[in-house]
């Protein structure tokens, strides 16, 4: 947040127009045009950079003004702050097609690393980035002048290849790579010089240079590195501290033509040590010198980070080298194999060391990454790495957000490699997921690339489970934090006689530990499900409008759509009927939110239609638990859209088309217990209210009841006389008290088509049991999509006088 002076500076440069802004740049213009632009001219372009800097939009100057801005820039008497100011104002202007800069025939390094700022942010339309790069490579490759320094290149280096690496020939990388290796390598070991200051206190004798120590205060024996510790540092160290801050991009860029893998026939340890041999490094070429002086010196940062620090800062700087070294070395050996059998023992050593503590649990990625690539070739089993990786750090860590996405992103990037080569990435879904549960939706996008690499025939169910659990996952969490939290003295085990009457206190009782511990299990357990998790969500109802549970049960209905679309590509029956035996039982075990239940009945509705598209079989293979759930009314209150569709898969596929084993005895079991369900919401009770339910689930009843009738035509008088008795229905005071006019409208005009189709039998047939050769046919699909279209085709036919046309 800026302050109230800053947002005030802010707000003023904003409101400029152009012509007061085009006034004020022909002032800053004569002031640049004086003999030596001084304080007045560098506070009039510190201005000017805060206007053109502060709006979105770019901001128009005059062509000559951009121009005059590039010829302070390079003039030899413009002061330096004035020069910084007009590269700045340039690079705001950026694209500009006033630019008229070169950088081919700078020498001075300052100039140059100003020029190229500006050069680099035109986007290479004109090759700006490939000639950046080759003039500040063919500076470094020459001796610079005194007083000058390759320090304010390296950045300028770094951007070129990010920017455009293919614009570096072969000859140039060899020559940086040189270059990187020394500064990597042979950066001095003592304290830069300290220059008397001249006062009336200072000594008059320049104090001799003092060696760098280490992070623990120990003298440094070893070479330098960004883990040294000194007061002062010379120019070869500060190189040494930019070299290894982008050796991890030019080892990406310029250090392929990996090396040769090693001779099967010569020992591993020989050919490590002649391949790494210092006396005869210098005899290796650049790219290969190279890897071998970057490898010393992750090898190096690696040991210096075993030191207990002074400093805090320097504790933190020590895991972020280690981090960048393990990364490093992870590319190195993916260039020359023959690292890889030094550097396993060594990283092995690395994760026994800090696997214990949570400070370093970011490391652990890095080093998992490596065993990942690696492990095969060095024929050693990293399992071990693996599950306390998956264990571990997400059931401890998961409300650290930056590790959460770091973790997150790991498993993706490497989701296909894993499910390859190790069952424990799968097996450590629910532990995966308290990273969703507590960081969503930061991680929706994350989980959404994951959740197929999760997914198989073993894993389906449980993973249905819990992501309709995810927010009690969210609460559970909240609670674990809260309950580590307490003191000692409030840590005991609860009494199992008196019922907990808070989540904390309901954590540690009895009665509900096995729950909690199935909820927050690290590993997959599809034996040890718990048959029901009411008792516990019921008590977790007290955080059901806590933000975070809230914004998780949001990321419920995209992963509930992603898990059914995997599911469908290859479930087989059996698998399909177990979710949709789940899904009708946990319509009636979600967390108490209204939005979610709401939403999640949405999907679950949606998606049941879909896996009886996939396959048919399942209403008759699941007769019993279809019929126990459409014959409860209860469901169509609370449960409506998922109630509404499985009647009407009840209708659509309860057919001999679909199942030879579909019999009459079926059809009518099925039509009782709708008829009972219609009848039920339908009679009028004198007495009573009449219970209000959607006018599509009466729809679809009523269609449903028509479809089986027309498959066993014993029952057409039945749903006929039902049929008839819906005027009586729609015009009872107590129902037009509830439903709306074109609501009811709309169940009569239904209940006439249907009686009307019933008129004729074979037509009815027809339409509801089509013969597979017509049923397969575009015009059949177009009926059994519209079916509202063919009901007023034959209420046309048969009511010519009613004036219904087709539509």
């Amino acid at each position: 947040m800026f302050s109230a002076s800053a947002e005030s500076f802010l707000r003023q440069a904003r409101e400029i127009h152009e012509e007061e802004l085009r006034r004020f740049a022909g002032r800053v213009s004569a002031l640049l045009q004086g003999p030596e632009p001084g304080a007045e001219a560098a506070e009039g372009l510190r201005r000017l950079h805060l206007t053109v800097a502060a709006t979105k939009y770019p901001r128009r100057l005059d062509g000559k003004f951009v121009e005059l801005l590039q010829t302070v820039l390079c003039s030899p008497k413009s002061p330096e702050q004035v020069q910084v100011l007009c590269a700045a104002i340039l690079r705001e202007m950026s694209p500009c097609n006033d630019l008229i800069l070169r950088c081919d025939e700078i020498q001075d390094t300052k100039l140059l690393s100003l020029v190229s700022s500006v050069l680099l942010a035109q986007g290479n339309k004109k090759g700006e980035v490939a000639a950046v790069g080759q003039r500040v490579v063919k500076v470094l490759e020459g001796r610079l002048p005194e007083g000058q320094s390759a320090l304010l290149l390296l950045p300028v280096l770094a951007n070129v290849i990010s920017l455009s690496p293919e614009s570096l020939t072969e000859e140039q990388t060899d020559a940086v790579s040189r270059k990187l290796a020394d500064w990597l390598r042979y950066a001095s070991t003592q304290q830069g010089i300290v220059q008397p200051s001249g006062g009336f206190f200072s000594s008059p004798r320049t104090k001799q240079p003092a060696p760098v120590t280490e992070v623990d205060g120990a003298i440094a024996t070893d070479f330098f590195t960004v883990l040294s510790v000194g007061q002062h540092y010379t120019q070869d160290q500060w190189l040494n501290v930019q070299a290894f801050s982008m050796l991890r991009n030019w080892l990406l860029f310029y250090g392929g033509q990996e090396g040769k893998a090693p001779n099967p026939g010569m020992d591993r340890s020989v050919t490590s040590m002649v391949s790494t041999t210092s006396t005869s490094s210098r005899l290796l070429p650049p790219k290969e010198h190279l890897r071998e002086k970057a490898f010393e010196y992750c090898q190096r940062l690696i040991e210096q980070s075993t030191r207990r620090p002074l400093k805090k800062d320097d504790g933190d700087l020590q895991r972020a080298c280690l981090i960048e070294a393990v990364t490093i070395m992870d590319i190195i050996c993916k260039q020359d194999s023959s690292y890889v059998y030094r550097a396993v023992s060594f990283l092995k050593i690395l994760h026994g060391r800090i696997c214990g503590d949570a400070t370093y649990a970011r490391a652990l990625l890095p080093i998992a990454q490596f065993f990942l690539n690696h492990s095969k070739l060095a024929a050693v089993d990293s399992d071990a790495i693996y599950k306390h990786l998956f264990t571990d750090i997400p059931a401890q860590l998961f409300h650290n957000p930056s590790l959460a996405f770091e973790f997150v992103q790991f498993c993706k990037d490497n989701s296909q490699l894993f499910t390859d080569t190790s069952s424990i990435f799968r097996q450590s879904f629910p532990n995966l997921f308290k990273f969703l549960a507590w960081n969503s939706p930061p991680l929706i996008s994350e989980f959404v690339d994951l959740l197929p690499f999760l997914l198989d025939a073993d894993t389906a169910i449980e993973i249905f489970h819990l992501l309709l659990d995810l927010p009690c996952l969210t609460a559970a969490l909240d609670i674990q934090l809260r309950a580590a939290a307490l003191p000692t003295s409030e840590k005991a085990t609860s009494d199992p006689v008196v019922k907990p009457a808070t989540c904390l206190e309901a954590f540690r009782h009895p009665l509900y530990k096995s729950t909690f511990q199935h909820l927050l299990r690290t590993r997959s357990a599809p034996q040890d499900t718990p048959e029901s998790l009411i008792p516990l969500r019921q008590l977790l109802g007290s955080l059901a409008g806590n933000p975070r549970v809230v914004q998780c049960a949001e990321t419920v209905p995209v992963l509930l759509e992603l898990f059914f679309r995997v599911v469908a590509e290859s479930a087989d029956g059996s698998l399909i009927n177990q979710l949709v035996v789940l899904l009708l039982q946990r319509s009636d075990q979600l967390y108490e939110i209204p939005t979610f239940k709401d939403d999640v009945y949405r999907v679950l509705s949606s998606q049941l239609a879909m896996l009886c598209k996939l396959h048919p079989a399942l209403v008759v293979e699941l007769s019993t638990e279809i019929l126990e759930f459409s014959g409860a009314v209860s469901n169509i209150q609370s449960k409506e859209p998922i109630f509404t569709h499985v009647v009407w898969a009840v209708g659509e596929y309860l057919s001999v088309s679909y199942d030879k084993r579909c019999t009459v005895e079926q059809i009518t079991r099925f039509f009782e217990t709708l008829e009972a369900v219609l009848f039920e919401i339908t009679q009028l009770r004198p007495l009573a209210s009449t219970p209000s339910c959607a006018p599509r689930a009466i729809s679809v009843l009523m269609a449903t009841l028509t479809k089986l009738a027309a498959r066993s035509q014993d029952l057409i008088p039945r749903v006929s006389m039902f049929l008839s008795k819906m005027r009586t229905f729609v015009q009872s005071p107590a129902v037009t008290s509830v439903y709306c006019e074109e609501d009811l409208e709309e169940i009569l005009i239904r209940a006439t088509e249907l009686m009307n189709l019933l008129k004729m039998p074979s037509v009815a047939q027809f339409v509801f049991n089509p013969p597979m050769d017509v049923a397969s046919t575009r015009l059949q699909r177009e009926v059994n999509d519209s079916l509202p279209l063919a009901l007023r085709m034959v209420t046309h036919l048969l009511e010519p006088a009613s004036g219904c046309t087709p539509v």
